[in-house]
């Protein structure tokens, strides 16, 4: 296992710097090839209303996920991207059924081969949806879908949630009680998933560890 880890690691490296990489040379490409550089002042501004947000998620993802997903399934999910609304489900659901641990061999096997699996049909939906955009349009832009289509994450979450939420019910109580009321004081918040779902397992993790000093887990 140690040498898998370490090729893992070695090899996750050199691909999250490539897609690093990749994504900076998008917009200098650009600014190359029209030969328009925007001021520094500007592009400073910009990052500094955007930036730590990004910053701050990026590095609470990392410690929130990683364990759920293993060291080939956290490389490979990083890259990739689309975390909380597709990878972290599929690997979850997938270990799930198989009915393993994050941090077996096994589970590390299943997490990264669901995510894998996850990645590859999502391209191909994608590559298909871009070729087919004309036929599809209007059925994707009907009123009668467009309720469908605004749910589609709670009810990916919400089917998930169930099982796991079924196996220890006191430690969901905490962050579901954190986010209901949360939402409901400051209903504009609806739209910094990405901030609250790491803030939601911190809130997780801390009344479990009471919980657990107690003896009620």
């Amino acid at each position: 296992m140690k040498t898998y880890n370490d090729s893992v690691h070695f090899y996750g490296r050199i691909w999250v710097a490539l897609g690093i990489f990749l994504m900076i040379m998008v917009p200098v490409s650009t600014c190359v090839y029209y030969d328009a550089w925007p001021a520094f002042e500007h592009v400073f501004k910009g990052l500094l209303g955007v930036a730590p947000i990004f910053w701050t998620v990026g590095i609470i993802e990392v410690f929130t996920y990683a364990p759920m997903l293993g060291t080939g399934g956290t490389y490979l999910g990083f890259i990739t991207g689309n975390l909380t609304s597709l990878k972290v489900p599929a690997a979850l659901n997938a270990m799930q059924a198989a009915n393993v641990e994050a941090t077996s061999e096994e589970g590390e096997v299943i997490s990264t081969i669901a995510i894998a699996t996850s990645a590859i049909v999502t391209t191909l939906i994608i590559a298909l949806g871009v070729l087919m955009l004309g036929y599809l349009q209007p059925l994707l832009e009907s009123p009668v879908l467009t309720p469908a289509f605004d749910n589609i994450l709670p009810a990916l979450f919400g089917g998930l949630g169930v099982v796991y939420i079924s196996k220890n019910w006191k430690i969901a109580i905490a962050p579901l009680v954190f986010m209901i009321v949360l939402f409901v004081l400051v209903p504009s918040l609806a739209s910094s998933v990405g901030v609250l779902v790491p803030v939601g397992a911190l809130v997780c993790i801390g009344v479990s560890r009471i919980l657990y000093k107690k003896g009620k887990l």
